[in-house]
């Protein structure tokens, strides 16, 4: 199973900042140690015309040159560096990799991403591009050049925060379907409509929560047939995450993560995997979540390659 990673790129965030950088590496290593099947690669960088099929030249143009609106800064949530802005190609060029290996594979995965807060103008909540959004254009594109059928690409959105970047970018555009469960009080406090949200009260739990998922998924497979898959599974739920408000269990997350891939694989779809949120107060804990999704999804691309050819 191959997986793409950008944690060389450490930020140089001020003290006390709650954004948890280590987080990536620790997952990396985790994954070495515990599931010898993944291949790992460094991710690309994407390049201006990838990241023009969703964002604003001029703003891709700022970010690389540290010259960006002071308040789009403040709104992303770090200070720009020229590890920031290299970071965050390289989060986006690793969900591009992850889509075509899914592809390829029916199982690719980015060790970061999900940067659901971008959108084509501006980023936020310590999101600066749209790598799911990115690569799902560039995939449509992919194919587009390959064969007539257009790709129709299903982004799961479950991190606790609503995609409000994904949801503006794909609005009224019937080829991406956006689905996200989330906290219905939590950021961003101006939800963006998407094509199916499902607002969570606080303190949600493993039960309802995944009785909500269900009908979900139901609902999209009533309303849309996707040719991929992109699955942001936040471990930010998780009842000792920070910023969360929900109250899964690292057994109820399982299951979450159980549902799409069983839901992806009943109908024969390639899946990118992205991490999207996790702000556990004991970042072992945000480790073990991601780590227990990288199980899941190392046994489902397992079945892809034994599947009958």
């Amino acid at each position: 199973m191959k997986a793409f990673y950008s944690d060389q790129f450490v930020l140089p965030l001020p003290p006390g900042h709650r954004f948890p950088m280590a987080k990536y590496r620790l997952l990396r290593d985790r994954v070495a140690a515990g599931l010898p099947q993944v291949r790992f690669a460094q991710a690309p960088a994407a390049s201006d015309g990838e990241l023009a099929l969703v964002h604003a030249p001029a703003y891709v143009e700022g970010i690389a040159s540290g010259q960006i609106d002071p308040q789009i800064v403040r709104e992303i949530g770090f200070p720009w560096s020229e590890a920031m802005a290299a970071r965050a190609r390289r989060s986006v060029g690793a969900t591009i990799e992850a889509c075509r290996a899914a592809m390829q594979e029916g199982v690719g995965a980015n060790l970061a991403g999900g940067t659901h807060h971008a959108s084509a103008q501006r980023g936020g909540g310590f999101c600066v591009f749209n790598d799911a959004a990115v690569a799902a254009r560039l995939m449509q594109a992919e194919q587009g050049r390959r064969q007539r059928q257009p790709l129709r690409v299903a982004i799961i959105d479950l991190d606790v925060h609503q995609g409000n970047g994904t949801a503006s970018i794909f609005a009224g555009d019937p080829s991406v379907f956006t689905l996200s469960l989330h906290g219905e009080k939590n950021f961003p406090f101006r939800k963006v409509a998407g094509d199916l949200d499902v607002a969570l009260p606080d303190g949600c739990g493993d039960d309802d929560y995944l009785h909500a998922l269900d009908l979900a998924l139901d609902e999209m497979a009533l309303r849309f047939e996707p040719g991929l898959v992109i699955y942001l599974a936040g471990a930010d739920p998780h009842e000792g995450d920070r910023l969360g408000r929900l109250k899964l269990t690292q057994d109820g997350l399982e299951a979450r993560d159980r549902k799409v891939f069983d839901w992806a694989w009943q109908r024969r779809l390639p899946l990118a995997l992205t991490m999207a949120g996790g702000y556990g107060t004991n970042i072992d804990d945000t480790v073990q979540v991601q780590f227990n999704t990288w199980r899941v999804a190392a046994a489902y691309w397992r079945r892809w390659q034994n599947r009958p050819r």
